[in-house]
C-alpha cells in the first residue's frame, strides 16, 4: 500500500501543478477577448483566428482543470442524499462510483480520442472557417485532459482504499455545504469585526 500511496501522491503533485497552473489561461483568454472586441470595435477589422484562441484557452482551462477538481473533491454531487450516510458508507458510494462510473467511461473516452487525435494530426485538419487556426491541438487537449482524470481517478481509487482500511486520514473530510456556508458566515463575520 505504501508504494502505491507514493504513486496517488505523485499524480496528485502532477495535477495539483497543471491545475493552478492552467488558471492563468482564463486571464489570457478574457485579455485576447478583450484585444479582439477593441480591435473590432475601433479599427471595424476581426479574425477568427483569435475568437477560436479564445475558445481553445477556456477548453484547455476546463479539460486541463478537471483532474484538479476531482483531487480537490470539488466535482458536483447531491450533498442532501450524499449527506445522509455515514462517512465510512460516502466512502464506499464514492469508491463505487470511480471503479463502476469514472474509470470505465474515461478509458472509453480515452480509446476513442487516440485515434480521433491521431487522424487530425496526420491530416492537419484545419478549422472550417476562413482565418481559422489547426484542430489537432484542441483535440489533443481532449485526450490530454481525459488521460489526466484517468490517472487522478487511479489517485483517489489508492486514497479511498486507504483511507477505509486506516492507513491514511481523510483527505477530504465531508462538510455539508449547510455547514461549508456557515463556516464561510462566521469567517466573513469575523473579518467584518476587524
Amino acid at each position: 500500500m505504501k508504494s502505491l500511496l507514493a504513486v496517488s501522491s505523485g499524480i496528485d503533485r502532477i495535477n495539483e501543478m497543471i491545475g493552478r497552473a492552467v488558471a492563468w489561461l482564463i486571464f489570457v483568454a478574457v485579455l485576447i477577448s478583450a484585444g479582439n472586441a477593441i480591435v473590432r470595435k475601433v479599427f471595424n477589422t476581426s479574425s477568427n483566428s483569435w475568437l477560436e484562441l479564445q475558445w481553445y484557452l477556456f477548453g484547455a482551462a476546463f479539460l486541463l482543470a478537471a483532474a484538479y477538481t476531482l483531487k480537490q473533491n470539488e466535482h458536483v454531487r447531491i450533498d442532501i442524499v450524499y449527506g445522509l450516510w455515514s462517512r465510512r458508507t460516502q466512502h464506499w458510494i464514492d469508491l463505487f462510483g470511480h471503479v463502476m462510473f469514472l474509470m470505465p467511461f474515461v478509458t472509453l473516452m480515452i480509446w476513442y480520442f487516440v485515434p480521433w487525435v491521431s487522424r487530425s494530426y496526420a491530416s492537419g485538419e484545419v478549422s472550417t472557417n476562413a482565418g481559422g487556426l489547426i484542430i489537432w491541438p484542441a483535440k489533443g487537449l481532449l485526450l490530454i485532459g481525459f488521460t489526466q482524470l484517468w490517472f487522478q481517478g487511479l489517485s483517489e481509487i489508492i486514497k479511498k482504499i486507504a483511507v477505509m482500511r486506516g492507513v491514511i486520514e481523510d483527505p477530504n473530510p465531508f462538510v455539508s455545504s449547510h455547514a461549508a456556508a456557515e463556516a464561510e458566515g462566521e469567517a466573513l463575520k469575523e473579518e467584518l469585526s476587524k
